[in-house]
Formats: structure tokens, sequence, C-alpha cells
């Protein structure tokens, strides 16, 4: 166990890059310095973390600290990997706190607010580019985003979610494959995700805690797709429990750190709480645990269940439909708060060059634009 943690404790300091980045840094020490398995197996375990919600990278990781040690591995490999981006989010959250009302937090907070506008609508055009790729798709795109916009609400957001994984059940699935193992699920991590998604929101509100570990819980079960998604997801969840100039912030903030971008969650935890550090480390547990649930649930036969016809159509439905939540929070909270001038448009502008030409890293895209944010 100590070992899987070393191995994934120094991998969560230099893991920057996203999620993508994070899946080639697991390859080259796991497959091709620590052989701890091969090619094949790996891809396996890559493959599957794009099936299920959850945090795609960090799926993986407990994946690996799986097969090597068990549950004590895929937890000592989580832990490993997520504490370093838990450090850094809680020491960033306690400066904020400390300078937040000085002029040069405010302008930093400007710079930070208008380098997310750029950083989700590069995510929305990514996502929608690998999950938009025929007209029903686009359109499930367009109608989602739509209906949140003019409806905004978590409620909405499950319900179009549901009818978008309808819609792909019935018209997107492949062909039918043949009949081969039965899936086989394993019950207890299930059914430990069932009656934390469904039954804990019944008496959460009773207790603050809980109701701040079951909203985050909620949010880990639905995200599709990448990361960003917990954005739009958040929000409407967190209603006024907090400012969006400290929700834009801390998401921003996540993109910097290295590790996994959940890690929000700190963020958020440590502001909405009473006692902040506690808050912020069950927040960051609410929000990964559904996707290792479901993780264990499925690892044994993931495949039988993937190759369902009925099942990947809803999958794809439910891809495009959150690619329209992320256009969504494109514009409300993000681009409403943020841009507010010409000039904001501009910097925009310059920003979306920076990034999707010249492929800047986020660290200097937030020189760039807090820079800016104290000239201008």
């Amino acid at each position: 166990m100590w070992s899987i943690f070393k191995t994934f404790f120094f991998l969560g300091w230099i893991s920057f890059g996203g999620p993508a980045a994070h899946i080639g840094y697991f390859r080259k020490n796991f497959v091709e310095k620590l052989k701890w398995l091969n090619d094949s197996e790996y891809a396996q375990l890559v493959a599957l973390s794009q099936f299920l919600p959850g945090p795609g990278s960090s799926q993986v990781g407990f994946a690996l600290g799986y097969k090597r040690g068990g549950l004590g591995g895929a937890c000592s490999a989580f832990l490993g990997f997520t504490l370093p981006s838990v450090l850094l989010m809680l020491m960033f959250a306690v400066i904020s706190n400390q300078i937040a009302d000085s002029d040069l937090y405010a302008s930093i907070v400007r710079g930070l607010k208008l380098l997310a506008v750029v950083v989700v609508a590069d995510a929305t055009w990514g996502m929608y580019k690998n999950f938009c790729q025929s007209e029903l798709t686009a359109g499930l795109c367009v109608v989602t985003a739509t209906i949140v916009l003019l409806m905004p609400g978590v409620g909405t957001q499950m319900l179009v979610l549901a009818l978008a994984g309808g819609i792909g059940c019935c018209y997107l699935k492949g062909k039918p494959v043949i009949a081969g193992q039965a899936f086989k699920p394993s019950l207890a991590p299930l059914v430990i995700f069932v009656l934390l998604l469904f039954a804990l929101p019944l008496i959460a509100h009773h207790v603050p805690m809980l109701a701040l570990f079951s909203d985050f819980f909620y949010a880990g079960s639905l995200v599709f797709g990448g990361g960003h998604v917990v954005l739009p997801l958040l929000q409407e969840l967190l209603g006024n429990q907090i400012s969006r100039d400290s929700f834009l912030t801390g998401y921003v903030a996540a993109q910097a750190v290295p590790g996994p971008m959940f890690t929000l969650a700190t963020y958020i935890g440590y502001e909405v709480s009473a006692t902040p550090i506690f808050g912020a480390l069950v927040a960051t547990l609410g929000i990964f645990l559904p996707g290792f649930l479901l993780l264990l649930a499925v690892l044994r036969n993931w495949q039988t269940l993937a190759e369902k016809p009925c099942i990947s159509g809803a999958m794809l439905g439910v891809n495009a439909s959150v690619v329209g939540l992320l256009l969504a929070a494109l514009y409300q909270p993000v681009f409403s708060s943020a841009v507010s001038s010409p000039t904001d448009i501009a910097l925009v502008i310059i920003g979306v060059y920076l990034m999707r030409t010249l492929n800047l890293s986020v660290l200097w895209m937030i020189v760039f634009f807090i820079s800016c944010a104290l000239v201008i």
C-alpha cells in the first residue's frame, strides 16, 4: 500500500494538463516503466473510465491501484494522486479569504473570470466535436442548452439528461452483438451508490454536512464526458451558497494545479462550510465517491454491458446532452458574470487564440489574464 501511495503521490505533484495528460503520465509509468500491466489491459481501463460517469483519469488511477493491491491499493492510489491537488486548493482557499477585500484580489478575480470564459469555451468546443457528430446528437446538444437556459434548475438538468438517454437508447443504438457472458455487477458498491444517490437526500437536509456531501455526490454521479461538466451541475446545486466570483475563481484554480480537476470541490467545500477544512474534505469525498463505486460495481465484466446496443446508444445521447449543459453554463454563469465591456471581449478573443492556436498552457494563460487585469 505504501509503495502504491508513494508512486501516485509523486505523479500527483507533476500531473499538469488535465485528464488526457494524466492518462499519458499513467501509461508511461505503469505500462512502460513499472510494467504493472500491458498496453491492451491499460486501454481497457481507459475505455471503462470513458464509459462511466465520474473523474476519468482518477478512475483509471483507482483501477490501477485496485489491480495492483485490491481495494486497499485502489484507495492508496486515489489518496496519493489526489492529495497534492487537495493541499494546493486548500492553500489557495485560505489565501483567497485573507486577501478577499483587497484591490489586488479583485483584479486577480477579474482576470481569472475572463480566463474561465476561454477555458469553458474551449472545453465546450472540444466536447462538441467528440460527442455531436450526427444531426441527432447535435440537436440534443442544442435542445438541452435551450431548455436549461430558459428553465434553469437541477430538476431541469436531470430531466433533459434522462430524455436524451431515452432518445439515444431508441435512435442511436448500434448493431446487436452476439450474446455472450451475462453482465453480473458487484452488488455491494452498486447498492451503496443507489442508496447514497436516492435515499440520502431525503434525510440530508437535517444535517448540514450530510447535505453538503449529498450535493457533491449527486454532481459526481452525473458528470459524463469530462470534468468540466461539474461546473453547471454544482452551480445549480449550490445556488446562492457561494458567490459567482468565488465559484469561477475556484474553477480556474482547479485548472492550474496538478492532479484531478474535481478538487474544485475542495475549494468550494471550504468556502460554503461553517467548518472549512472538514467541509472541504467532505465535499472532495462526495464528488469522487460515486465514480469509484460504479467502477467497483462493473469492473469485472463491464464490456458485456457496454456492448448492449441500448446502453451504448443511451450513453451517446447523454454525452451529447451534457455538451448542451456546458454550452448553457458558458453563458450563465461564466460569460454573463465575467464579460462587461468591449475590453473584456477583446481579452477573451485573444485568450481563445492563445489557447487554441498557440497551445499556451493554463499556467501561462493565468499569468496573461491576471497581468492584463492588473494593468487595464
